[in-house]
């Protein structure tokens, strides 16, 4: 069983930055890939980006180069640090954690807002 637990949300003007944290409970958190999502009022939730065991990320192409993903397994916390923010930005963003690379996420976070005003 894994728990997960967001920080780090909050309001923004455009260009500015936040990072979100997710801290994970559970000894077998380094062998978990995790994502991290996103979904804004009205919009399907989508995919941002996620990161590999071994530290290897990888991006959605709306976020690409203004977004960076990171872990650390000895504090079982992953980043999503978020540079040059857009209002499109705008969303509850959430991580998430899948035994594999493409499988399915068994468990989640709570989520937390991302608000950037123009």
């Amino acid at each position: 069983q894994v728990q997960l637990v967001e920080s780090g949300g909050g309001l923004v003007q455009a260009g500015g930055s936040l990072r979100l944290s997710c801290a994970a409970s559970g000894r077998t958190f380094s062998t978990y890939y995790m994502g991290w999502f996103r979904q804004a009022p009205g919009k399907e939730r989508e995919f941002v980006g996620g990161i590999t065991w071994t530290g290897i990320p990888n991006y959605a192409d709306s976020v690409k180069g203004r977004f960076s993903i990171s872990r650390d397994n000895a504090k079982n916390t992953v980043y999503l640090q978020m540079n040059s923010l857009k209002p499109e930005d705008t969303a509850v963003y959430y991580c998430a954690a899948s035994g594999s690379y493409g499988g399915a996420y068994a468990y989640w976070g709570q989520g937390s807002q991302v608000t950037v005003s123009s």
